[in-house]
């Protein structure tokens, strides 16, 4: 009986004893989340003024290396883009929040400049890069168009991982209260999200085959 009643009370404080530390190790890594989304964040503050010089100089002064320019617009936007992917699982392990929301309009900013300034070099230069901004929903999405967007997130990293530097993938989103974004939005007539516009002029916004996609994707580089 009395051996009865010590294992009890030792099953007791073994069990208090895991959960004490499944909790520790679940705030553990919530906090390694949240420290690691703040400083992308703070890091994108960084990027966005430097986007917005690179937009001066581009609109003021002539590109003198434009081979070096070219090099540096790949690196500057594969840079965002890998920052951009990572943010993007740490969000999707959490509820969007205001500040999260709040946050973001900072990398859609920051992506919609970069798009801006690699067509002012493509037009001074002459570059052959294919861009592919994608417009996706952020807010509010139902689970088909969580599907949906998997689809064409699945795609399009695909497409990156084949074609390398030949395009300029640019993820933004479409529906967090931005008015440069929404301008962009009418600019070229895009009336649903996701849709991915490739090369200014192309949309798609119905799922396609990845060589259906490619063979867009080659035309555009035969041009």
């Amino acid at each position: 009986m009395v051996n009865s009643k010590y294992a009890f009370v030792f099953a007791l404080i073994f069990s208090i004893a895991v959960f004490s530390i499944g909790i520790f190790i679940g705030f553990s890594i919530e906090n390694v989340r949240n420290n690691f989304a703040y400083q992308t964040y703070i890091k994108s503050e960084t990027n966005l003024l430097d986007a917005r010089l690179q937009n001066y100089l581009l609109s003021n002064f002539p590109i003198e290396n434009c081979d070096l320019s070219i090099q540096k617009n790949i690196e500057f936007g594969n840079r965002i883009y890998e920052e951009a992917k990572m943010l993007q699982k740490y969000e999707d392990a959490n509820k969007i929040s205001q500040t999260i929301l709040s946050e973001h309009k900072k990398f859609d900013l920051l992506r919609a400049l970069f798009w801006l300034n690699s067509l002012k070099i493509q037009e001074k230069c002459d570059s052959s890069i294919v861009n592919v901004v994608y417009f996706y929903k952020l807010n509010d999405v139902g689970l088909d168009e969580k599907a949906k967007q998997n689809v064409f997130s699945n795609l399009l990293y695909e497409v990156k991982q084949e074609y390398g530097d030949d395009i300029m993938l640019i993820p933004i989103s479409g529906d967090n209260n931005l008015t440069s974004v929404e301008m962009l939005i009418q600019t070229y007539d895009i009336t649903k999200l996701p849709t991915v516009l490739v090369n200014e002029k192309i949309k798609v916004s119905e799922i396609i085959g990845l060589e259906e996609f490619k063979d867009i994707i080659e035309k555009e580089l035969s041009n």
